[in-house]
């Protein structure tokens, strides 16, 4: 039987937008999101082995957590994993490594929901996962969404006080542009092995394979705005998308 470790992972200081792990979302926790999308996935594979973790240094995330779902495995994050500019992979190395001393067990892959993304359907996870399986010359597998502006055509960067291009290039039209796509850091499948003997935490050392995602639904919150603007999304999606309420109605109370 194949083993899959989920995390969610969330510190304490996070300074874009402090406390984000800790906020109500629709008048529930929005950890409770990616717990209940995380139990959804169980459910639709139960030929595979899983055991759900949180990585945190938060002791009120903890509470928040196991209040409603206690089987969840809390891991103390050290100090050194806390930092601002620490790879979030050394987090996922950290969790991997902690829960098999605990299991005495070896995961073939671990998936991370990130916590500040409350709209992603079971099916993406899920979706993300077959990816990976099917697809064993890639080390991970993130979740994207086609990028509504592109490097090539609309964004710059300032060098010596003058504007250059991101990306050197001569095209004159965006029709013109390969597609390109943002990282919406809701779903990350990585394969046990990558995560073992990489040793930079950068995500591009590996060979990485893209699952795309309804775009609408998937904005990272990071500050304030975005947190009102996925509340107003949600409350839309709910409405006019009722597979998107789905998880919302799996959790529980």
């Amino acid at each position: 039987m194949e083993k899959v470790l989920i995390t969610l992972c969330g510190r304490a200081g996070s300074k874009g937008f402090r406390n984000k792990n800790l906020k109500m979302f629709d008048g529930l926790p929005l950890s409770y999101y990616s717990l209940a999308a995380a139990e959804g996935f169980i459910k639709q594979n139960p030929g595979v082995s899983v055991d759900i973790c949180l990585n945190t240094d938060s002791p009120d995330l903890v509470k928040v957590v196991t209040e409603k779902y206690p089987e969840v495995h809390v891991i103390d994050r050290p100090e050194e994993l806390c930092g601002d500019i620490v790879p979030k992979m050394k987090v996922f190395q950290h969790s991997l490594a902690e829960m098999e001393r605990r299991k005495a067990t070896q995961y073939d892959y671990l998936i991370d929901l990130d916590i500040t993304s409350p709209l992603r359907q079971v099916n993406d996870v899920t979706g993300a996962y077959q990816q990976a399986k099917e697809n064993p010359e890639c080390d991970l597998v993130f979740s994207v969404c086609p990028a509504r502006r592109t490097p090539y055509m609309n964004m710059a960067k300032l060098v010596d006080g003058h504007a250059q291009r991101v990306i050197d290039h001569h095209f004159t039209a965006r029709q013109q542009t390969p597609p390109v796509f943002d990282l919406n850091a809701s779903i990350y499948v990585f394969t046990r092995r990558f995560l073992t003997e990489n040793t930079t935490g950068f995500l591009w050392d590996g060979v990485c394979g893209m699952y795309q995602m309804f775009d609408t639904g998937i904005l990272d919150i990071d500050s304030e705005e975005d947190y009102w603007l996925m509340e107003a999304i949600a409350h839309h999606l709910y409405e006019t998308k009722p597979e998107f309420g789905k998880v919302r109605e799996a959790i529980r109370r």
